[in-house]
């Protein structure tokens, strides 16, 4: 009885040094730092508690792209995150986000909505062609201040691949050696974006835009092209369907190549 009392009211006093030292938030909890998790609401990783981060996983150096992390599952009444990374920049655009110490961190508690509950921020890619990986935690919690029932888990590590400003040519003589379709460029985009691909052999193309649902939005290419690099501009506003802010999807198929990317359009 008395090592169970020594357990809860050493278990309580760390969550309240927790809760005085970081009044906004809480950093250091994810896999980068060694892995020390949400441990003020619980000592172990619920599985039933699901964190991801959405977002390009390509960018072109020094570009910057909005991202969000997204958790469902647990209690889900209230929720809270961390975030870090290596060699980008993190950033708050989330008035419930704050940034500390380079890690960005929920500045209050935010509710669910829908069993679903996400944060927005941008990550701004370093000058370096590299790989970088962004790491997170988040809780899901009662909200009642009673941590016996708090959930946590940490969130799948995704990576962003740092690349060159894909190369503007008219290039048929050009002959790569694979299939490859790029991050469109800018992305978020408004009121434009442009989508770059190469082919390694002669062949029949075609590139099209759709959105989340699957529903067509525009053909950007669908005739017979020879090996080289390409590129073409995605201008929504030219169209006949006027597409509202969001996720879109462009896909390309090229022979027996087929690969389809996610963009953003921010209006």
């Amino acid at each position: 009885m008395k090592i169970n009392l020594l357990i809860a009211i050493t278990f309580l006093s760390f969550i309240a040094y927790a809760n005085l030292d970081y009044p906004n938030g809480i950093i250091g909890m994810t896999l980068r730092d060694g892995g020390i998790g949400c441990v003020c609401h619980g000592t172990e990783p619920t599985i039933s508690v699901n964190v991801w981060i959405e977002g390009p996983d390509s960018l072109i150096i020094n570009q910057t792209s909005q991202y969000k992390l997204l958790i469902t599952g647990g209690s889900a009444v209230m929720g809270g995150f961390n975030v870090a990374g290596y060699f980008g920049t993190l950033n708050s655009i989330d008035t419930l986000v704050s940034l500390i110490s380079g890690e960005l961190t929920h500045s209050l508690p935010n509710p669910f909505t829908s069993d679903t509950v996400f944060w927005s921020f941008s990550y701004t890619a370093p000058d370096t062609l590299i790989t970088d990986t962004l790491y997170s935690v988040g809780n899901s919690v009662n909200g009642n201040g009673n941590p016996s029932q708090d959930q946590w888990n940490f969130g799948q590590n995704f990576v962003i691949h740092i690349i060159d400003n894909p190369v503007n040519t008219e290039t048929e003589n050009l002959h790569p050696e694979d299939f490859v379709l790029y991050q469109n460029y800018p992305n978020p985009f408004n009121p434009k974006t442009v989508i770059s691909y190469q082919l390694p052999v002669n062949s029949n193309v075609t590139l099209k835009v759709f959105d989340i649902l699957g529903n067509e939005i525009a053909v950007l290419v669908n005739e017979y092209l020879s090996a080289g690099e390409y590129e073409v501009e995605f201008f929504p506003e030219s169209g006949i369907h006027q597409p509202a802010s969001g996720i879109y999807l462009y896909k390309l198929e090229a022979g027996n190549f087929v690969e389809t990317k996610k963009m953003l359009l921010l209006k």
